[in-house]
Order: structure tokens, then sequence, then C-alpha cells
């Protein structure tokens, strides 16, 4: 394809031919012409918004910031609205192709598009796409739009004397890129098994299973006239423990974590050992971090609901951040590169 905007032609076969309604809130969309998307809200109702955007890979492996399929890019979005305690609805994409992209590498990026929306319920709302010689790997931004309660978005106080809880495990996205880019150093050392798991991690993206039981748990309280005090943060680049340092300073509360009950698979250890990386500081998306004074009562229901979960720490009036390994302690410092991605 050569450089501007899309012919019609070419934007109705293979951009808005995979956009499907899946929403009946939506009342207008995706079309020609169209720039403006529009759906209702209750007035119990708040919009919420968050974006996204990352240089797309549709094949080989992600090997620098923000490089990752169309899907994971979707999900990373997704889960940026429902660490924020929103319900997904839909959302807008824009794409940015290098002069000379196959007509079938957009058919397929938007079919793979269309094909997220399907399972997660969400609908296309509308975007961009546009041909040019500005970028030379394709560049994706995405904008989730999204419903969060009213009740949710008021009252929050400061989460001091709270509980850190911890699901699935840390650094589950890295160690799927890492099985891919060391297989076979990996099978030189452990069976095949070790490493089908690992790559399987990067199946295992979505917090909405946890948001769908947290967000139950809300309605529930809010149902008894009782407050939910709760803040979530989604664990990704730089991982858990630059996820924690973020959530602390966001929450303007200190840390008293214990290393040793942060939770982390087998396979990731294994894995980032063989790679010289460290795993805490492994991509970690798929990994939700909650402050909450009801953690007991909170990793029990994710449990029963077949989701890993831990209490790993608490939260303190002091601003420091504080992790114990048995007799060592040390502070946890701003969050740095990745470790996926070196120094």
């Amino acid at each position: 394809m050569e450089s501007g905007k899309l012919p019609v032609n070419v934007l109705k076969k293979s951009v808005l031919k995979h956009i499907h309604p899946y929403r009946e809130e939506i009342s207008s969309g995706a079309a020609v012409g169209n720039d403006c998307a529009a759906f209702s809200l209750s007035p119990d109702c708040l919009a919420a918004v968050c974006h996204r955007e990352g240089v797309i890979v549709t094949e080989g492996i992600p090997d620098f910031p923000g490089s990752c399929p169309l899907k994971t890019l979707l999900t990373k979005a997704v889960n940026n609205l429902l660490a924020g305690g929103a319900s997904p609805t839909g959302l807008e994409l824009s794409l940015f192709l290098p002069e000379g992209t196959a007509i079938e590498t957009l058919d397929g990026l938007m079919k793979e598009a269309d094909d997220f929306c399907a399972a997660e319920h969400l609908q296309i709302l509308g975007g961009q796409t546009r041909v040019t010689d500005a970028v030379s790997r394709i560049l994706c931004t995405v904008t989730a739009l999204g419903e969060l309660p009213a009740q949710a978005a008021l009252g929050r106080e400061r989460m001091t004397d709270c509980d850190v809880v911890i699901t699935k495990s840390v650094g589950l996205e890295g160690t799927a890129i890492l099985a891919e880019k060391y297989a076979d150093r990996i099978l030189a050392h452990f069976p095949e098994g070790l490493l089908r798991t690992a790559k399987g991690f990067a199946e295992a993206l979505s917090l909405r299973p946890e948001a769908e039981v947290l967000f139950a748990m809300r309605k529930e309280a809010f149902e008894r006239g009782e407050p939910f005090p709760m803040e979530m943060h989604d664990v990704s680049e730089g991982g858990i423990l630059a996820a924690l340092k973020e959530l602390a300073e966001r929450s303007c509360v200190g840390l008293d974590l214990d290393l040793k009950k942060l939770p982390i698979r087998q396979e990731t250890i294994e894995i980032a050992e063989l790679a010289e990386v460290n795993p805490y500081e492994l991509l970690s998306g798929g990994s939700m971090l909650i402050l909450t004074p009801f953690g007991e009562k909170m990793t029990e229901r994710l449990q029963e609901n077949g989701i890993p979960a831990c209490i790993a720490g608490r939260t303190t009036a002091e601003k420091a951040g504080i992790l114990h390994n048995e007799e060592e302690i040390r502070f946890l410092d701003r969050p740095g590169k990745d470790a996926l991605y070196g120094e």
C-alpha cells in the first residue's frame, strides 16, 4: 500500500468488514465518514478511558519496550481499565502502517482485533488507518473506554494498614517471551514440558477473571450500604518491583513486604536464571496488585474462583518501601528499565 489515507474500498474490505456490533449501548460507531462514537451512560456511571500504544509484532519475538502482538496490546488496554475499577465497553484503534505493507497484513490485524472484541464482548468504536513513510514498523494506538460505578470513585482514602494482594504469578509475560527467544537453550537444560508451559503463559495475560470477582465483591458491599476500599494496579513493565513502587506512590503509602511471599512460578525462576535477568523486574502482564483491608476475604474468594492470589505484605503510614528477604532488608527503588530489555 502507498502513503496516505486508505482508499474507501480498502477501508471497507480490510477494516470495516471486521468490525461487528457486540454492545447494545453503542449508538454510533465505526463507519465511513463517522469521526465520533457515542454510547449511553446511566446517571450512576462515569465514563472511564485509558490509552496505550505499541509497535505491533506480526511475527518473531518482541525485542524492545512497547513491542508486542496486537492482541497483547489490546489486552493491556483492557487491563488498564479493569485495574482502574471500570468495566470495558469499547476500543478505538489507530494503525500507522509503513509503505509497502500488504493489504493481507492489514486484513489479518483487523480480524485479530475483531476476534479479540468478540471474545471480550467489546465494540470497536472507530479510529484511523494510515500508510506513511514516517514509520518503519506497524504502530498502533488504542483508546479503551468503559463504565465506572460512580460510587466506586467516591471516598477514596489513603490506604494505610492494608493488605497487599497479588494475583497469579509475577513475570508471566516476560517468561513467555524469553521462552520463545531462548527455546533451544532451555531445551538443553529442562524437559520440553517446562518450555511448553512457559510459552503458554502468553495466554494468561487478561485481568478479566480476577476483576470480575473483585467487581462482584464490590457490588455486594455497595448493596449492603458498605464501603469497599480497594486500589488496583496491573503489573507490567519493570515487573512487580516497579508496580509496587508505582502503586505506593500513587496511594501515598509505604510498603512492608516479604520477598518470599511474592508469587512466582518455578518456570519463571529457571528461565530468568538462564537468561540472566531479575525475575522480579521482568515484564509481568497478567498479574494484578491490590491494596485492600479485606485481604484474607479477597484471596479466599479469588482462590475459590480458580485464581491464584496471596497476601505479600502490608501498607504503612511511612512512605518507604521495604522488602524483607529473611535477614536482609532492601528498599524499593524507583522503577528502572524492564529486565527483559536490559539496561
